[in-house]
């Protein structure tokens, strides 16, 4: 009788340990795997990593290197001879970053400044030349920028360089109180929020259809500071578990690959140094939401 309640006491803590098994770590997706699992999150399309400027680099189908070329080179492309493009598609600088911050301001942009004008520039840029009498060529000439700063004020940094790729979401009212990891799987971003405040956000990505993140209201369970995936045998710094072998934690592979890859469950972060600031402050038993 002894030696059978040893067995059990034994097969027990296997147990645990086992429930405990960080079941992370980066998928070794096929090509094909990748798409499926991309393809199955609704915010898919708006990948970072599908277009990794969030603004169509010239040979991507949307921005063809011709077309480029001729709107910033050729005189003919220009809407009059006297007329001067200061900004136009294919150019990257300081300047087109403020040009996409200003636009941001003006709702006609939605993603985060980058400073490469591409697809998307050019069709804010037309839209506001649209709305104001001015030739839409898609274009940026000095009367379309004085036009542009004048309905828009200067941006700040944090306005020029957003601390998040993604669009936070507006928080889930289960997040209003309290310490809470908001995390959000349609704007796949993180919010660390105390008493309905957001002190800071990060993007995120999540296991695949077939390794899914658990959506529902958890709590931090424990943390370390570094750990290694005990089934996969990838590192996992700032861990912070949650339910069971999930935790949020740094992700190499993501920072790499972004959004063609996938978890096996876990919420990944990319941006390390925001992490491990939030890693000092969260504590055992906060409040951690995953939802839609």
């Amino acid at each position: 009788m002894q030696r059978q309640r040893v067995i059990i006491r034994t097969i027990g803590v296997a147990t645990a340990v086992a429930l405990a098994a960080t079941a992370c770590g980066p998928q070794k997706t096929e090509p094909a795997a990748s798409a499926s699992s991309v393809s199955s999150s609704p915010t898919a399309g708006a990948s970072p990593e599908a277009s990794p400027s969030t603004d169509d680099k010239p040979g991507e189908a949307s921005a063809s290197p011709s077309a480029s070329a001729s709107a910033s080179a050729s005189p003919s492309a220009s809407p009059s001879p006297s007329v001067k493009q200061i900004m136009a598609n294919g150019d990257e600088n300081e300047q087109v970053r403020e040009l996409q911050a200003r636009l941001r301001q003006l709702k006609l942009m939605s993603v985060a400044p980058t400073g490469f004008y591409g697809s998307k520039t050019t069709a804010a840029v037309k839209s506001f030349q649209s709305k104001n009498g001015l030739n839409a060529t898609g274009s940026v000439d000095e009367a379309t920028w004085k036009k542009i700063e004048g309905a828009s004020k200067k941006p700040t940094a944090d306005e020029l360089r957003p601390s998040t790729v993604n669009e936070v979401d507006a928080p889930d009212p289960r997040c209003m109180q309290g310490r809470v990891m908001c995390i959000s799987k349609e704007s796949r971003t993180l919010a660390w929020m105390i008493d309905g405040k957001v002190v800071s956000t990060m993007d995120v990505r999540f296991g695949s259809e077939n390794t899914p993140t658990r959506e529902g209201v958890f709590n931090v369970g424990w943390k370390a500071k570094e750990w290694t995936s005990t089934l996969y045998h990838t590192p996992m710094p700032y861990a912070m578990f949650f339910s069971g072998g999930q935790a949020v934690h740094y992700s190499a592979d993501f920072a790499a690959r972004g959004y063609s890859g996938a978890s096996h469950g876990c919420v990944n972060v990319r941006d390390k140094g925001k992490l491990s600031a939030l890693f000092d402050q969260v504590q055992v038993g906060d409040k951690v939401v995953v939802y839609w």
